[in-house]
């Protein structure tokens, strides 16, 4: 049976969630015992967003074939088990290029190429490539309906439906009703434009995702399926959340799977989604706080690093903690002379300390004092990509004594390349695809951090890089205590490194933020996680002070005990059972003791 197609459109304003809103659809069909596949077309003209600025375009989220693609590919990945490679993600750049090579060739045989029908069609033959092994292809169009870049998709789409039939196809449109403060009231108006504007390409929504900070009254849904020729009950309330993983719940209350199947005329056991309801659950009863800082280089705009926020969330879920996360601009943390530890006043206070990827000189002078910091105060370290460059270099600088260490990237006439560039690209000035990029296989050392996460010897993770740890000071640097616990299998490439003796000193060449799931957490990100968090309830002695409780507490969060004349705060955050009770006295604290 060939595939049926879920096409999801958006209108009024862009980032209204499409791309959480497709991966939601997408678990709850994965949960009926569907097998889905989902993909995203991008209506500007960059070939992929590989060279986009990331505060512009966001994160670039990278595929095990090494594609450079959207970050809303990252919540296909996160929500589902869909295998995506460089076909779940094309841009208009990338289709014409393709046209445009084709139409050199003489592939079209003298024939004028034209929008209609050569482009459409080459977007369908994507379309209809991702979804050759898949029971259901979830298909999300950026842009806004409205758009004269999204075009050509959006008529794409409709000539499907002519091909293949209602029966086969479903449009999804999410649009937004606004809430206006002064008239006290959700305004209905935008979504009725935005339905017309599809209606006025041929194309007729058949369910209403409706973005709104309130619920949506009976009548209210009765007047936007009047106005725009929907059923009622296809009008879906997406109220606002606090976590993005209660949108599939929320989608299944509503109704969208089971709608959608209807329309497919397709039959299926309920959503088993027990796992996502004991998540959620977790996400509002956590039992205690984990403080991250997060130093990087593009933290004005957070989707910069959304797979690596959401893979600190599922470490922090997996403990039943929540997640606090502090953003560090690197370059705030430079300091003009050696000897100045300023900047060690917005270290302090962190649970756990985090240096992510990026490219360029700036700011990693600051990461090299955040990462000096961590060190010397045993601070969870945890260093993803330039994270781990830079945690080389500050240890060749301050431990092993070379105080011109460098990366020729930073400083290309370094006496000491502890970073270099990959020996390939040594000459390419492109910039676009021109990295080590994908899934690579790393093998790991024994009685090792990395080797304990994983529970195995051998890995596959993803890389998105030009410079590599240059091996000739391996002997240096491992001689003052630094650990390299992975590398490639030939031995050529470094790919973790570690500091004994320190609670948690990990960097890793790879990007393991990108295969992070909710309800399958990444082993590392677990585990610094669970680092930060023993590291936050070392004993310390405070005042005693606050009320008083003499009888045995139960198990909560915050409680301190007053034992030996100091109130010391347990590292495990429990209470004691009533057996003891007797011999400790309980203090009950209304802030954070850590914070004392």
């Amino acid at each position: 049976m060939s595939a049926k197609y879920i096409f999801v459109t958006g209108g009024v304003v862009s980032s209204l969630g499409k791309g959480l809103a497709a991966a939601s659809i997408g678990a709850l069909l994965e949960a009926r015992g569907f097998k889905i596949n989902l993909m995203k077309f991008d209506p500007y003209l960059n070939v992929d967003p590989g060279t986009m600025s990331p505060f512009q375009h966001g994160e670039v989220f990278v595929t095990d074939d090494g594609a450079e693609t959207d970050l809303d590919l990252g919540h296909y990945e996160r929500f589902t088990h869909a295998k995506l490679s460089r076909d779940n993600n094309l841009t208009t750049g990338r289709i014409y290029e393709q046209i445009i090579t084709k139409e050199r060739r003489g592939d079209y045989l003298g024939k004028t190429v034209q929008v209609i029908p050569h482009v459409t069609n080459e977007i369908k033959a994507a379309m209809r490539k991702v979804a050759a092994d898949c029971d259901i292809c979830l298909v999300e169009i950026g842009g806004t309906v409205g758009d004269i870049e999204s075009l050509p998709f959006l008529e794409a789409i409709r000539q499907m439906r002519q091909e293949l039939g209602r029966e086969n196809t479903v449009f999804v449109h999410l649009t937004l009703v606004p809430w206006i403060a002064a008239a006290q009231e959700l305004k209905t108006k935008p979504t009725q434009h935005s339905v017309k504007e599809l209606l006025s390409i041929g194309i007729q929504p058949d369910i209403l995702v409706c973005r709104c900070e309130r619920a949506l009254s009976r009548d209210m849904k009765g007047k936007i399926a009047l106005f725009c020729n929907v059923e009622e009950q296809a009008v879906i309330t997406a109220r606002d959340v606090p976590s993005i993983y209660e949108v599939p719940l929320n989608f299944a209350q509503e109704g969208v799977d089971a709608l959608a199947l209807k329309y497919l005329h397709m039959e299926a056991p309920a959503a088993e989604l027990s796992r996502w309801q004991d998540l959620v659950h977790r996400c509002h009863h956590p039992e205690g706080e984990v403080n991250i800082g997060i130093v990087g280089k593009y933290v004005e705009y957070e989707d910069s690093y959304k797979s690596l926020k959401e893979a600190l969330v599922h470490g922090a879920l997996h403990h039943n903690l929540k997640l606090k996360v502090t953003w560090i601009e690197a370059e705030g943390l430079e300091t003009k002379e050696k000897d100045d530890r300023s900047y060690e006043s917005q270290m302090q206070g962190f649970d756990g300390i985090l240096v992510p990827g990026g490219f360029g000189k700036r700011g990693t002078e600051g990461m090299l004092n955040a990462i000096r910091y961590a060190r010397e105060h045993e601070v969870p370290y945890f260093g993803i990509c330039l994270g781990m460059q830079t945690a080389c270099i500050e240890f060749a600088r301050n431990v092993c004594g070379l105080e011109d260490a460098n990366s020729s990237e930073f400083d290309p006439s370094t006496p000491h390349r502890i970073i270099y560039k990959l020996r390939e690209l040594t000459g390419v000035e492109e910039l676009g695809g021109t990295m080590r990029l994908g899934a690579w296989t790393c093998v790991l050392q024994p009685d090792s951090l990395a080797a304990a996460a994983y529970g195995k010897s051998e890995i596959s993770e993803r890389h998105r890089h030009r410079y590599e740890f240059n091996r000739e000071y391996e002997p240096l640097l491992t001689g003052g205590g630094l650990r390299i616990t992975g590398t490639t299998p030939d031995a050529t490439y470094v790919e973790i490194v570690e500091l004994p003796g320190h609670p948690f000193f990990l960097g890793c060449q790879f990007h393991p933020e990108f295969k992070s799931k909710p309800l399958e957490p990444h082993p590392i990100f677990r585990d610094f996680i669970g680092a930060a968090w023993k590291h936050s309830g070392s004993l310390r002695v405070v005042e005693p002070a606050i009320e008083c409780v003499t009888e045995t507490v139960a198990n909560t969060n915050w409680r301190a005990l007053f034992l030996d004349g100091a109130i010391q705060v347990p590292g495990d955050r429990a209470g004691i059972s009533s057996a003891n009770a007797s011999q400790r006295r309980y203090f009950s604290f209304t802030p954070d003791p850590r914070s004392i």
